[in-house]
């Protein structure tokens, strides 16, 4: 499938997984597309009991939005129409019926970490490091990640990751609270014992829970804070701060 694969095993569980590991496995256009097929496929295929995403290889999970794709966006509305697309990707994936899970198979930084935020679960390895790391950029999370973030753990803690824009351990988040679980071994896609766990029980058992958990959320305020955050990230991505900053990127 070029840039991603999706598979599912015998227990029930879709795997999505951005297969750009030359590229740290960052988003593109065809990953977009790639996941809104997954969230179609979860939500259409009763056999789908969650939804998990993983990034190919062992070095990275994702590292955000592919720059060199999106550093030629450089207005508002330009931005505004690759941030909303992505945005919309990970309303659906918080608001799905069914679990979802995120594999930090290795580090994953920037839109990385809001494609995490969005799941209900994140399962990473022990040696991964985390940040949303945006704020070096001289821009926020701007896929809706900040405004899941602030819902999965307590307020400080998240602004604290928000506003450091620093690259964290994944046992320090797993003390925080983002990190649920934390593995050693390589590749234990099918060896979690959350995941194997959760995949055990069955598909009514575990979207009666996720309904009780979307019930919870406003999801009408939730979403329009989605939309003001990409709003607010489109506006900053059009100043010069920000563009300086990524051409000092590429340069290092």
């Amino acid at each position: 499938m070029g840039e991603y694969l999706l598979h599912m095993n015998d227990k029930g569980l879709l795997k999505f997984i951005i297969d750009r590991p030359e590229k740290r496995n960052a988003v593109s256009y065809e990953v977009m597309e790639g996941l809104g097929k997954a969230i179609e496929e979860s939500v259409q295929n009763n056999h789908v009991k969650a939804l998990l995403i993983a990034g190919s290889g062992e070095q990275a999970f994702c590292s955000g939005g592919d720059l060199s794709q999106f550093h030629n966006l450089k207005t508002e509305n330009e931005s505004y129409e690759m941030l909303s697309k992505m945005g919309g990707l990970l309303t659906k994936l918080a608001f799905l019926p069914k679990p979802t899970i995120a594999f930090i198979n290795g580090t994953a930084i920037g839109g990385g970490c809001e494609i995490a935020a969005a799941c209900d679960f994140r399962i990473a390895k022990r040696t991964a490091k985390m940040g949303f790391v945006q704020g070096n950029l001289a821009i926020t999370t701007g896929w809706g990640g900040g405004t899941l973030l602030l819902e999965r753990i307590p307020v400080s803690s998240a602004l604290s990751l928000l506003m450091t824009a620093r690259l964290e351990q994944a046992e320090v988040l797993n003390e925080m609270g983002f990190i649920d679980e934390l593995v050693d071994d390589i590749d234990p896609l099918y060896n979690s014992p959350l995941i194997k766990m959760i995949t055990s029980k069955p598909a009514g058992v575990l979207k009666a829970y996720k309904h009780q958990l979307l019930s919870k959320w406003d999801k009408k305020k939730i979403e329009e804070n989605i939309i003001g955050e990409i709003k607010q990230c489109s506006k900053l991505w059009a100043r010069d701060e920000h563009h300086e900053a990524v051409d000092q990127f590429f340069s290092n």
